[in-house]
């Protein structure tokens, strides 16, 4: 199975704009340029944005597989993504998972915990990924 994505770009760095395309086209010439990759608050999305998201949904969809494989249904999950960007080396220093469920029947709050470490280690993002990935966990 192949995924694909397109990015075209034009002009310098600086004042250049791209957009970003998926065949699915939940991103449509979705706009990225610096400003939207480097300033908060200008509208547009930029590639650790999307790294982030795709490790929230793989790494939570990870904890359903490991529960259904266990025989059991997840309730609600909720993961945020927080991706540590340092400006001055230019590289990702890591992700951070944090993890939100509601409680399931007969699965105990040290038992969750440890389905979320296996998803984090075993989530096809994660194992793409050579950052630190750190986590924390609310199951309530």
């Amino acid at each position: 199975m192949k995924r694909t994505a397109k990015a075209h770009w034009k002009g310098n760095l600086k004042e250049g704009k791209g957009e970003i395309s998926t065949p699915s086209n939940i991103l449509n010439q979705t706009n990225y340029s610096f400003k939207t990759r480097f300033d908060p608050g200008v509208i547009g999305t930029n590639p650790e944005e999307l790294l982030a998201a795709a490790h929230a949904g793989c790494f939570t969809m990870a904890i359903s597989a490991q529960l259904t494989q266990a025989g059991i249904t997840a309730g609600d999950i909720e993961t945020e993504a927080i991706l540590d960007l340092d400006l001055v080396g230019l590289k990702i220093d890591g992700i951070h998972l944090d993890v939100k469920a509601s409680p399931i029947d007969g699965v105990s709050e040290a038992k969750f915990k440890e389905v979320a470490e296996g998803a984090k280690s075993g989530c096809i993002i994660s194992k793409a990924l050579s950052v630190p990935i750190s986590m924390t966990v609310t199951y309530k």
